[in-house]
């Protein structure tokens, strides 16, 4: 296996695994309140969807939130059925007559939102950048300001919205991250302005557990305690319930296209990426989401489950070559029962360094790579270190990179 050097590699992606594990927990659950399941090879596993993940590490608090990044860079964006009315028109009610404030925001909503977004739970949420509402917010003022009635105003955002068809893309000419820091790493899509939309620069795979799903159904009473406890042995409960709870180890996979995501940052050409550019956000993006997928856990039913983990292991490589997913090493799920040559986690640590291996031989694409582990899960060959040094060298070979 090769392990750090990056010499010959322009680092066209970077490949995060990760393995955690969490007992009775909830994770993620699916329309009937039940753990979303996945059937993969010889057994249906537990899964933690890739929407669920990136909801988590988007929103974390913690002191690398890339919220908390994107604030400090002012591209924080917001993700709504109500960005209009709460962040453009709202504002502009105790300045501006109601009758023109609402004429101007039905404008904007059917442009942004389409022709049937009066009903608010049939919108899109929509992911819109601080930049971009700030600007909508001042065309809207605009507008108000130079009308002198409700035709007046209701003709000038209708003009408005025909001559400027692609108004989000025109501000993205002027400021290149008013769709937000968001958009950038996870993509959007506006219907409205097709070309506002951005491609994702971070792929995340939906995590399962690497051995047969394993579950119960735990029964609870929710207690009423003023009730007269002399009316029997269950005199106190007010309700019965049942809810899943699951155990697992589990495997994850995060991509990062490195040059869409410079590009992104930067407005160069995505062929181009290794120029003249400065990559340091796009360098602390990447030592942030090592940081948040190691440290950040989802879950539902915090109150009753406390579903807070770590990674046990996470490894970081880097190459110029198509990624490929470890989630194949088990494809064959995992024996769960005692083996006396290791726990769970070393014969799934085994299993993820024999696919590596077998891909190296096969290939033969010279990934270089770092390694976080407990001591009894980390690979061979691989250096091993601080989940610090680990952050810090992935975000190192996007700053570094030469052509």
């Amino acid at each position: 296996m090769t392990t750090t050097a990056t010499d010959g590699i322009v680092p066209k992606f970077i490949q995060i695994h990760f393995l955690a594990a969490w007992p009775g927990a909830l994770l993620n659950r699916d329309d009937a309140g039940l753990a979303k399941r996945l059937p993969f090879g010889t057994a249906t596993r537990t899964r933690v969807s890739s929407q669920c993940l990136k909801r988590h590490w988007r929103m974390a608090d913690d002191p690398r939130a890339l919220h908390e990044l994107a604030k400090r860079n002012g591209v924080e964006g917001v993700r709504s059925k109500q960005a209009i009315e709460r962040e453009v028109s709202g504002p502009l009610r105790a300045r501006f007559d109601k009758d023109m404030v609402d004429a101007v925001e039905e404008a904007f909503i059917t442009k942004f939102y389409g022709k049937n977004a009066k009903d608010k739970q049939q919108r899109q949420a929509l992911l819109f950048g601080r930049p971009e509402l700030a600007w909508l917010a001042s065309e809207a003022e605009r507008l108000l300001a130079e009308s002198a009635s409700v035709a007046g105003v209701k003709a000038a955002a209708d003009i408005w919205v025909k001559e400027q068809k692609n108004n989000l893309n025109q501000l993205r000419d002027q400021n290149l991250l008013a769709a937000s820091l968001e958009a950038a790493l996870f993509g959007r899509m506006v219907t409205s302005d097709t070309r506002a939309n951005r491609d994702a620069a971070i792929h995340v795979a939906h995590a399962f557990t690497v051995h047969a799903m394993q579950a119960e159904t735990d029964y609870f009473t929710v207690v009423d305690d003023l009730r007269d406890r002399e009316q029997g042995d269950d005199a106190g409960a007010a309700g019965v319930f049942d809810t899943e709870l699951t155990s697992g180890l589990y495997y994850g996979y995060v991509v990062v296209d490195v040059p869409l995501l410079v590009s992104n940052l930067t407005g160069c050409d995505r062929k181009n990426w290794t120029g003249d550019h400065d990559r340091a956000l796009a360098a602390q993006v990447v030592e942030h989401l090592v940081h948040l997928v190691a440290e950040i856990s989802p879950g539902a039913k915090k109150g009753s489950t406390a579903p807070y983990s770590r990674a046990e292991l996470v490894l970081v490589e880097a190459g110029d070559r198509q990624p490929r997913t470890l989630a194949n090493a088990f494809r064959d799920a995992i024996a769960t029962d005692h083996d006396p040559e290791g726990s769970l986690g070393q014969r799934t640590a085994h299993a993820m360094a024999k696919h590596l291996a077998d891909y190296d031989t096969l290939y033969e694409t010279g990934e270089a790579r770092r390694l976080t582990a407990m001591p009894d899960l980390a690979l061979t060959g691989i250096a091993n270190g601080p989940l610090r040094e680990l952050a810090t060298w992935a975000g190192s070979v996007v700053r570094d990179a030469a052509a």
